[in-house]
């Protein structure tokens, strides 16, 4: 439980910020390009809390978690390419595209940061605590 609310809790922080940050852009073309910088922003944290994930995994948990991220990438791109569909063709679809991505992308890289969080004996998380 506690896992869920420091996920839900930096999701919704981060959303915020996400839209402060584009509030300046002032063509559709910038806001392209600054929801394309914020999924790139989101996607750099992800990696830096997978290498500490991974880190911290056994071999054989290891091996799932690359199975289970790649599953989730592609079920991320695939809900993102839906997502964006309502607007094929449109100047807005990339915008759209880039924030589903950026979205997903935050709320995986807080699931995964929360299992970073392990308490000794919480049998609901797979990762050992930190030492």
């Amino acid at each position: 439980m506690k896992r869920c609310i420091l996920a839900l809790t930096a999701l919704l922080l981060s959303g915020a910020a996400l839209a402060d940050e584009c509030d300046s852009a002032s063509t559709q073309a910038e806001l392209n390009v600054c929801t394309a910088g914020q999924y790139q922003a989101a996607d750099k944290k992800l990696n830096q809390t997978w290498q500490d994930a991974i880190k911290r995994a056994t071999p054989e948990q290891a091996t799932l978690l690359k199975k289970a991220q790649q599953t989730w990438v592609n079920l991320r791109d695939s809900d993102c390419e839906f997502v964006a569909s309502g607007v094929q063709g449109g100047s807005i679809q990339p915008m759209v595209h880039n924030q589903c991505l950026a979205d997903k992308t935050i709320e995986r890289e807080a699931w995964l940061a929360s299992l970073l969080q392990c308490e000794e004996g919480d049998v609901s998380c797979p990762l050992p605590p930190a030492h």
